[in-house]
């Protein structure tokens, strides 16, 4: 099992247009539609400009087809596109990909 977190940094005024897109679309329509499955998503108070989430998958090479397959979609692209028409939603995003350093030990 692989799990990928994302953080997203929204650009200035832009973190509930972000926030709404994930939720709306992005978790709602594509993840499923490409196999990503959601484990969960998170803000923090202090950090109003953030999303973090993360994702799980069976094995690299299905995590890597997830991601390029969601990334080739047109209708992501045109969803992307029309919420973008005042400018981008992101500044900057990180990207984690982790693997169970014990096997057996239980996430929570």
């Amino acid at each position: 099992m692989i799990y990928e977190i994302r953080v997203y940094e929204a650009a200035e005024g832009r973190a509930e247009a972000m926030r709404r897109r994930f939720a709306d679309n992005v978790a709602a329509r594509f993840f499923p539609r490409h196999g990503i499955e959601l484990v969960g998503a998170f803000t923090s108070p202090e950090e109003d400009g953030r999303l973090t989430y993360m994702t799980r998958f069976a094995d690299e090479a299905a995590r890597k087809q997830a991601w390029a397959s969601f990334a080739a979609d047109p209708e992501w692209a045109a969803v992307k596109a029309s919420s973008e028409t005042d400018g981008p939603l992101l500044k900057s995003q990180t990207v984690s990909v982790l693997s169970p350093a014990i096997a057996g030990l239980p996430l929570a």
